[in-house]
Formats: structure tokens, C-alpha cells, sequence
């Protein structure tokens, strides 16, 4: 019953947002509120539930997807975007700039959450579609793909660090096996699949849209913008100080060194908040006072950013109160009790217990670190499983069918201008395709490793 209850909840959701029109925030709170009851979550809980989902979500990524929206801005508002752009297109060509997008949200995402890598690359993304003439959908699938890759398969992302920590996995190699495993996979999602769709939804893919959330984009001379070397600088600034966080942390584990002074400052410096604070400081400088540009209309353009923003923020919290509905109501501990007992394969029983959790619950993360309680005791009666495969394999599960009870899926669909329809065939089918292949390849590695 709960994961019928759940599927009435994303039916009503598409009859109110498709067939009656009505505002997605709204649509996401009035389901929130029915598929409670329907779960049998109290009445007088209801509300704080909601809220929470709703506070929870927006706590997590609110300080960063505006600081994030606001340094994206700076950076276009000057020129930089404009700069990187153009030297992407005039480096790679029209038509390998897919494969340049790709590699360039590689090298992003491996480090930065898929909110935030999502919000600093999409100014880039829309710079390169409107130079080129061309839909942003063909340029920000392969993004949104590459960044669902990294952020399922990859540590330092929250999810594969605590679940391969949990498993007792080595994280040095599961970073260089899900590298292995993510590049073909992203090659299959995020190139292949989108080429495939354009044959099939041409439509989808040749209009140009008018895209509010990330509002009116200047137009400059190439000679007017910064230099590509400081516009990238700027870009992945938060990037280079993750990844120091990141590789700090990784050693401290593994070596076991104490906290110092040092350590400290750079845990702070590389937590994800405080290095999106640190850049926007940076691009003021860089894309600002460094040229001449003066603070008031710097100023102008972080408000412009995060005017753009608002409704998009009341869909994303909406998203995330409809998560925390189903967790409440219980839909997780059925799931669970699916598959007490069960003897399959670890790496099958962790993608599918995974995938389940996605699908019922919305939060990759969320999850990640639900399956890792089901799949340990598993563990303890296959000692030859390899726990690497195994926390790789919870990644790709975690990642499936991305659709109304997930962030991301609203992200994509209103910063590329879709409708429920294209997002569901495209971003929901390269999340299944990422997850299912990704399982793929795991599971061609386990034979041979």
C-alpha cells in the first residue's frame, strides 16, 4: 500500500501541474498533504512534516544555490561566461562541443554537489547554446548527466563517502574505479541517449526557449570581456578549494593523523558554503573591482540573480517536502522489509534496495545511506564480496528514474525551459540509463576483480 499511495501522489501531480495547470509549488504542497494522509501520517504532524521536508531541502542547498546563482551571474554580467564560451567553441568546434561540455562538468563535478556544479556551469552552458544558435537542451543533458555520474559514483559526494565508510570500502579506490565506471557511463547517458532522443522529440530539441531562472543574458565583444584564464579561475575557484578539503580529509582517514590549526582551516575553507562565499568575494574582485566595474552595479546583477531564482527555490523546497512526506509515512521501513532475508547477491541486492529508495523516496543521498543499513548484515555472510563493487553498486541504484519527488528533476526541467513531458523523457530516461548501465559495468568488473 505505501508504494501504491506513492504512485497516486505523482499521478495527482501531473493531472494538477498537466492537466489543470495549476502552479507547480502549489501542485507539490496539496500533494504533500494528501499522500500523508494517505500514508496514515497523524494530522497534527502533517504541517511540520511538510515544513521540515520543505526547510530541510532549502537548509541544505538555499545559502549555496544563491551564492551559487549570484557568482554565476557575476561571472556572465562581466563577460567571463562570454570569454570561456567562445574559447570552448572556437577550441573544440561546433560540433565536438557536447564532448567539451562533457569533460568540463567532469572536471566540476567531481568535487562539487550536483546543486552547486549545476548552478556555476549553467550561465557557461547558456553562453555556448545562444553563441551557436542552438537549443540549451543539447548542452545541458551531457552536463546534468556527467554531474548525476559524479555525484552518485564519486567520493568525496556525500552519499558514496558514507555509504563506502559504512561498507569498510577503501575510499582511494572506489574514487578510481567509479572514474572507471562513470566515463563510459556518461558517454552512453549523456552523448548517445540525448542524440538518439533528438531523432525521436525533434521538436524538444530545436526551439529555443526563454529560460526565467536564469534571466536576460548581456551580449559583449570578445575584446570588451576578462581573459580566460582569470574567468575560469574565477569559475572553478570553488572547485580548487573543495577538492583541497576533499583530498585533506581523504588522507586524514586513511593516515590517521589528529586535527591541528591547519586541518581545521582547511576543512572550513573546503566545506561547500563557505567556499561559495569565498569565491563570490573573489569574483567581485576579478569581474568587478579589478576591472573597474563599480560595487552598485555589481550589486545589481546578485539581485537579479536571486530574483530569477524564487519560484524555482519554492519548486525545489516543494520537492523536498513531498520527500519527507513519504519518509515519514513510512514508505522507506516497507521498502526495507521487502528484502529482510534475502539471499541475492550483495551488488544486486544494494542497486535494487537503492533504486527502490530512489524511486519512493527522491533523495539520492537519502537512499545511499538507507540501503547501507539493509546490505551490512548481508556483508557479514559473504566475506568474498568486494565491498568497492558493492558501495559503486548503491551509487548507480541511487540514481534512478530521477522524477517528481526529486530536486534535481525540477532543476533541470525549469532551467532548460521543458515541459513535464520532455523532463520525463529526457533527464528521468538518462537517470535510468546512468543507473542501469552503471550497474552494467559493475557488474563486468566483478568478474574480472
Amino acid at each position: 500500500m505505501p508504494l501504491l499511495f506513492t504512485a497516486i501522489g505523482v499521478i495527482l501531480l501531473l493531472i494538477l501541474i498537466m492537466g489543470f495547470k495549476l502552479n507547480t509549488f502549489v501542485s507539490l504542497v496539496i500533494v504533500s498533504f494528501v499522500v500523508a494522509l494517505l500514508l496514515g501520517v497523524p494530522p497534527e504532524n502533517i504541517v511540520s512534516s511538510i515544513e521540515s521536508g520543505l526547510g530541510g531541502t532549502l537548509g541544505h542547498i538555499g545559502l549555496i544555490f544563491g551564492l551559487g546563482a549570484m557568482l554565476g551571474r557575476l561571472i556572465a554580467d562581466a563577460g567571463g561566461s562570454h570569454r570561456i564560451a567562445m574559447t570552448l567553441i572556437n577550441k573544440f568546434g561546433k560540433k565536438k562541443i557536447q564532448w567539451a561540455v562533457v569533460f568540463a562538468s567532469f572536471i566540476v563535478g567531481i568535487t562539487l554537489f550536483y546543486e552547486v556544479a549545476f548552478v556555476l556551469l549553467i550561465p557557461i552552458i547558456f553562453t555556448i547554446a545562444k553563441e551557436l544558435n542552438i537549443s540549451i537542451i543539447k548542452l545541458g543533458l551531457p552536463m546534468s548527466a556527467t554531474l548525476l555520474a559524479t555525484h552518485s559514483f564519486l567520493p568525496p559526494h556525500p552519499g558514496a563517502t558514507a555509504v563506502a565508510a559504512e561498507y569498510g570500502a577503501n575510499i582511494g579506490t572506489v574514487l578510481i574505479v567509479g572514474i572507471l565506471i562513470a566515463i563510459p557511463t556518461v558517454v552512453i547517458a549523456g552523448i548517445w541517449y540525448p542524440r538518439i532522443a533528438e531523432k525521436l522529440m525533434p521538436g524538444t530539441f530545436n526551439r529555443n526557449r526563454k529560460i526565467e531562472s536564469i534571466g536576460e543574458q548581456l551580449h559583449f565583444e570578445l575584446e570588451e570581456t576578462p581573459g580566460f584564464s582569470i574567468s575560469v579561475f574565477t569559475a572553478i575557484f570553488p572547485v580548487i578549494l573543495m577538492t583541497i578539503g576533499a583530498a585533506v580529509d581523504m588522507i586524514q582517514k586513511t593516515v590517521g593523523f589528529a586535527d591541528n590549526g591547519l586541518i581545521i582551516f582547511i576543512h572550513f575553507i573546503g566545506n561547500a558554503s563557505t567556499a561559495i562565499v569565498i569565491s563570490l568575494l573573489l569574483a567581485i574582485y576579478t569581474m568587478g573591482i579589478a576591472r573597474k566595474i563599480p560595487i552598485k552595479s555589481m550589486m545589481n546583477s546578485c539581485s537579479s540573480a536571486i530574483n530569477a531564482l524564487g519560484m524555482l527555490l519554492l519548486i525545489i523546497g516543494g520537492g523536498g517536502a513531498f520527500k519527507q512526506v513519504l519518509i515519514e509515512g513510512g514508505v522507506g521501513v516497507y521498502i526495507a522489509k521487502l528484502f529482510e532475508g534475502s539471499s541475492i547477491s550483495p551488488i544486486l541486492l544494494a542497486w535494487t534496495v537503492a533504486a527502490l529508495l530512489r524511486i519512493a523516496l527522491g533523495s539520492g543521498t537519502v537512499a545511499t545511506l538507507s540501503t547501507a543499513g539493509l546490505v551490512i548484515p548481508i556483508l557479514s555472510q559473504t566475506p568474498d564480496v568486494n565491498l568497492v563493487l558493492v558501495t559503486l553498486a548503491t551509487g548507480a541504484g541511487s540514481c534512478m528514474a530521477s522524477h517528481v519527488n526529486d530536486a534535481a528533476f525540477w532543476m533541470v526541467k525549469e532551467y532548460m525551459g521543458m515541459s513535464m513531458k520532455e523532463t520525463f523523457a529526457t533527464y528521468s530516461v538518462i537517470s535510468t540509463i546512468t543507473s542501469i548501465v552503471g550497474l552494467g559495468f559493475i557488474m563486468i568488473l566483478d568478474l574480472f576483480i
